[in-house]
């Protein structure tokens, strides 16, 4: 089963992902923020990487730099809904980070599906 670590701030958004996922025979991990994901990406392994950019303590953008650096094959998925700037800007400075699928919020669970098994490959 692959495993997914999802890192948002909002619980509502967290549960989402997790119903959305795990009804399509994803495994998930969740995190409150940056500080707590690359906790559990540190002591887990995992196939996929989906992060909030608007967080506190640590916020998106530090994290994908920091997986992108442990982890450079990683996939991930960064998703906003925007915040000081709008979510496009926050998703396009996310997509120069390297090889980052974005995805806005509000996103559709055909939408975060579609991504997920492109980037993984299904269970």
């Amino acid at each position: 089963m692959k495993r997914i670590l999802v890192i948002d701030d909002e619980s509502s958004t967290r549960l989402l992902l997790k119903t959305i996922l795990e009804s399509h025979g994803y495994a998930v991990v969740e995190a409150v923020d940056g500080e707590e994901g690359m906790q559990r990406f540190y002591k887990g392994r995992f196939d996929l990487v989906i992060t909030d950019m608007v967080m506190p303590k640590k916020d998106g953008l530090r994290t994908i730099m920091e997986l992108v650096k442990m982890a450079p094959d990683l996939p991930v998925i960064a998703i906003s809904a925007g915040g000081a700037i709008s979510k496009e800007r926050y998703l396009a400075i996310a997509s120069c980070l390297g090889d980052i699928r974005t995805i806005s919020k509000p996103f559709s669970r055909k939408t975060m599906l579609e991504a997920v098994d492109e980037l993984i490959g299904g269970k």
